[in-house]
């Protein structure tokens, strides 16, 4: 009898134990070093869920760039006016199906006059336009030839799915234990953990350190508290859900914190935390007096973006579909200037020596090009962005990139280029590496600027 009550008792806990196994199998894809467990697991099933919601809406026709620019036809025509009238039309038609396809161009135009400001939506729209040319022209770093379109964050709504606002001040209630930080307050950007619920406001809005363990033994500049640490671990579970994926994307279990054996998406990560907080603060900050109160949170404050904001929770938004290549007028207000044999790399680079701003020998042949090119075209400017690697100093670094800017305008000047066709522009993130010395950090960009 105890044996057959034994049986049917195994019995129960092995039915148990498979009604919790997913179906279907999880595949797996080895992301790192074996026996790091850096393996991402995905369910086949999400993945085919996941799939309506980033395919990648049908493009227009190329237009035309021959014919009158839009800016001599159309009124009011603040940014894109240097498109022909045809390839004008039919971005606006297409903006219109990526951000509001049921109530039209009336969502941003006044119907009896389109060159009328009256809406605010318009205001913000040719805003967001510049902010898409920005990110698409100085964050390469993150979104690189990929790019990002008004579709990668709209699909179809008038505001995207995935933003926040501020919900907590820096006045909270406090209660008997104190400033609880959000925390055991569930939500979904955290994955419902009882970590603090708002790592948007001091990591993507702010730039508060984001690590776990201090930098030295001594008490004094190394405060790095529990508060703090599960603050990170909250931004890190919101990064995970909103891309699909588990630590082990860009982190080595051997050690989170080291660089060294990271994955190359732990680079692109980075990046885009520095991303957002621009945006943020310089693009959607700066519209609060723009919208009505209505459309602002709580507190004031603008949406905001967040990791959700582009990815929707896949590991490249639209998992890696490019639109950019479809609408190359979003790609930015910069373009490579062509310049072949540019110093041993590839057109509009410089590469330095270890600690040094001096112009390497072979430059001199690759900045002769470029200054051909420029005194070909006597309208032609262009803007100079020097960089440096992560290993030293932070503030020397900054110093020597800027003084490596300086050697090539100065060469520039020399071999006969006026100076008000070369720009300093300091780029958002000036290391091009994170961690040790790798020598296409240390560079100077040239590009042309329109």
């Amino acid at each position: 009898m105890n044996r057959v009550v034994s049986i049917a008792g195994l019995a129960l806990g092995l039915g148990v134990l498979l009604t919790a196994c997913e179906r279907p199998r999880p595949d797996t894809v080895q992301r790192g070093y074996r026996g790091t467990a850096m393996v991402e697991v995905y369910n086949p099933r999400l993945l085919a869920a996941q799939g309506p919601l980033n395919a990648v809406p049908e493009a227009q026709p190329a237009a035309s760039t021959d014919g009158p620019k839009a800016s001599a036809v159309y009124q009011n025509v603040k940014v894109l006016g240097d498109l022909s009238v045809g390839q004008f039309a039919r971005l606006m038609v297409d903006m219109t199906a990526w951000v509001s396809p049921t109530e039209g161009c009336t969502y941003c135009h006044a119907a009896a006059n389109f060159a009328d400001d009256s809406k605010y939506t318009k205001v913000v729209a040719r805003r967001m336009v510049q902010m898409t040319q920005h990110i698409n022209g100085d964050w390469k770093t993150h979104v690189a030839e990929t790019g990002v379109t008004c579709y990668t964050c709209h699909r179809g709504n008038p505001v995207p799915s995935n933003v926040w606002f501020n919900t907590a001040g820096p006045d909270a209630a406090t209660g008997m234990l104190g400033n609880k930080a959000g925390q055991n307050a569930p939500a979904q950007q955290v994955a419902y953990a009882s970590l603090p619920n708002d790592p948007f406001m001091p990591f993507l809005n702010g730039a508060e350190p984001i690590r776990v363990i201090g930098t030295s033994a001594l008490p004094d500049g190394n405060r790095a508290s529990t508060k703090q640490t599960e603050w990170t671990y909250g931004l890190m579970m919101h990064m995970s859900q909103s891309l699909g994926v588990n630590c082990t994307y860009c982190h080595n279990t051997r050690s989170f914190a080291e660089w060294d054996g990271s994955t190359p998406q732990r680079g692109t990560a980075w990046y885009g935390i520095r991303m957002a907080r621009d945006l943020n603060n310089e693009y959607l900050g700066s519209l609060a007096g723009t919208f009505p109160a209505e459309r602002l949170g709580p507190l004031g404050d603008v949406a905001k973006v967040n990791c959700a904001t582009c990815h929707q929770g896949a590991f490249k938004p639209l998992y890696g579909a490019s639109m950019l290549k479809e609408h190359p007028e979003l790609s930015g207000l910069k373009t490579s200037l062509a310049a072949p044999g540019l110093a041993e790399s590839h057109d509009g680079i410089i590469y330095f020596g270890v600690g040094s701003a001096a112009l390497p020998p072979d430059a001199e042949k690759a900045l002769a090009t470029l200054v051909d090119g420029l005194k070909a075209d006597p309208a032609a400017k262009v803007a100079i962005s020097g960089f440096h690697s992560a290993s030293g100093d932070l503030a020397a670094n900054q110093e020597l990139a800027k003084q490596r800017a300086f050697a090539v305008r100065d060469a520039l000047k020399a071999a006969g280029i006026a100076p008000e066709r070369v720009m300093l522009d300091k780029p958002p993130v000036a290391e091009a590496n994170l961690s040790g010395e790798d020598p296409k950090a240390r560079r100077v960009e040239v590009a042309a600027v329109k």
